[in-house]
């Protein structure tokens, strides 16, 4: 199988050497999103709720991008610099996922990039050709 990066131009730039996504099959793996700005002026401070929201539609832009969306998402990993706000959290994602609800894995990461309190990563299927 072969390996295609996926550029994102309507999502945040990398704040760092990584793609937005990579596509190999029909998997697409979307890199940690978190509450980073578009336009490229980094991290966006707020509420564990804003935050989590800002990812959450970093998430859905990049998927955008690949010519998906959340319906496509079958697994993913969320990082939570305090398991305090997983109930905070939670409430969120519901309103991302309210049905048909991807496979998750909730972690308390002892830090993440920027001083960020969430990041969330994926994995999207695309519809068979």
């Amino acid at each position: 199988m072969r390996k295609q990066c996926i550029v994102s131009p309507n999502g945040p730039p990398a704040v760092g050497p990584y793609s937005a996504a990579v596509r190999t099959g029909n998997l697409l793996f979307i890199s940690g999103q978190g509450s980073l700005a578009r336009d490229g002026s980094g991290y966006m401070a707020g509420s564990m709720e804003e935050e989590s929201r800002n990812a959450l539609e970093n998430l859905k832009i990049v998927l955008a991008d690949a010519g998906l969306t959340l319906d496509d998402v079958v697994k993913t990993t969320v990082y939570l610099l305090d398991m305090m706000n997983f109930t905070a959290f939670n409430e969120v994602y519901k309103e991302y996922f309210s049905r048909d609800c991807p496979a998750r894995t909730c972690i308390q990461a002892a830090g993440l990039p920027l001083g960020m309190q969430v990041e969330i990563e994926a994995i999207a299927v695309f519809p068979e050709e």
